[in-house]
């Protein structure tokens, strides 16, 4: 979907198809007609947009049939969606019955990320609308920080370096703009916005920036404003947002929150869980491990990387960060300039919800998503940004 901001310029809003498990063409295009249309009809939107995520083989067929592109391009028309960009973060097997750590592969320290990543560039160059000029890339913020050592980081960034060359190509031969953001998140080695600096600070010439999602943000407890602010200053252009919020307990010391955040601990997805104390942000990989006698200090409220519906916040005693997303939100797009123009409804784990919350069938799924974004819209809405039809 489109909107108007105050300055003129358009705002892209869509939704992550990473929900849907899918590792093939073929498996894409079950998406479009299985789930993408249908929430743009329940929507009764003309048009809606997509986060389109292609993994690794799906893309391959795209690169190497020289009919493919085309056709994902005509069943994009016909059905009235239009991606302008791509989740280029999960390789393969983010449908798998357990992920884990298994997202974080390949790093950046792995030429085949760096192989993937711009096959994903030369492919949204043709998928972009015809009146778009620009697309984005979310990508892993350099490698899970148990695996990186100094040689990695040489090879990421020379790696990051080659991808911004190859952008500039693409543009003068194309004529469309493709910017990659790499998507800080607990536990990686770039984990919070602050992260990013260091590393994006010689690359790319805007090429390479920052994909904020507001629920790592969250996680981490970064502060919105002291953020995006830092990025700006250090004029690392935050090439897309994702609105998505974290669990919240505000008394994790409490017999019943402990209770409640044990329903959340599943087993196909890491929830990296931070509490914010005095000392310092302290964390665990997942929220197992927080749960655990003497995993995490209960002096002080807990947060875990788990995307919340936004706007199904859990009953309590739990909660999201639902203000935080706001917050940020308002910082981004709600002033007199925006600080970004693609937006992305990213809540994936939809089927990894408390039963309570889970929704069963393919019916429900669509609904849930569409109700979403519809809350979405609603927000974009009430920072005086007009949708356009």
């Amino acid at each position: 979907m489109r909107f108007l901001h105050p300055d003129g310029s358009t705002v892209h809003l869509a939704y992550c198809t990473n929900v849907h498990p899918a590792e093939t063409l073929d498996g894409v295009l079950a998406q479009l007609r299985d789930f993408c249309e249908p929430v743009r009809m329940r929507l009764g939107r003309e048009r809606l947009g997509i986060g389109l995520w292609l993994a690794k083989d799906a893309a391959h067929t795209l690169v190497t049939d020289v009919g493919a592109l085309s056709m994902l391009r005509a069943e994009l028309k016909r059905r009235s969606l239009e991606v302008v960009t791509l989740n280029g973060f999960p390789y393969e097997g983010f449908g798998a019955q357990k992920v884990k750590y298994r997202v974080y592969k390949p790093d950046w320290a792995d030429p085949e990320r760096l192989r993937y990543t711009a096959d994903l560039a030369r492919l949204l160059t043709g998928l972009l609308p015809d009146d778009v000029g620009e697309g984005s890339i979310s990508t892993l913020p350099l490698a899970w920080r148990t695996s990186y050592d100094y040689r990695s980081a040489e090879v990421a960034h020379r790696a990051l370096s080659s991808l911004a060359e190859q952008l500039d190509t693409m543009e003068r031969f194309s004529g469309r703009s493709i910017r990659i953001g790499l998507e800080p998140e607990p536990g990686c080695v770039v984990e919070t916005t602050a992260d990013a600096i260091g590393p994006l600070s010689d690359i790319g010439h805007g090429r390479i920036g920052v994909c904020v999602d507001t629920c790592h943000l969250a996680t981490s407890f970064e502060d919105p404003a002291t953020a995006l602010d830092a990025l700006d200053a250090a004029d690392i252009p935050i090439v897309k947002a994702q609105l998505s919020a974290a669990l919240h307990a505000q008394n994790p010391h409490l017999p019943e929150v402990r209770r409640a955040l044990a329903t959340f601990d599943e087993p196909r997805f890491l929830h990296q869980t931070r509490v914010n104390t005095e000392a310092g942000l302290r964390g665990t990989d997942d929220v197992g491990e927080a749960l655990r006698l003497g995993g995490l200090p209960v002096s002080a409220p807990w947060r875990s990387h788990f995307h919340i519906p936004l706007h199904a916040v859990p009953a309590g005693p739990l909660t999201s960060t639902l203000t935080v997303l706001q917050d940020c939100l308002m910082r981004l797009v709600g002033g007199p300039t925006a600080r970004t123009h693609h937006l992305e409804v990213e809540t994936y784990t939809w089927q990894a919800l408390p039963l309570s919350l889970r929704l069963v069938d393919r019916a429900g799924l669509i609904d849930g998503i569409a109700t979403e974004l519809a809350y979405a819209c609603d927000l974009l809405a009430d920072l005086g940004l007009k949708e356009l039809l």
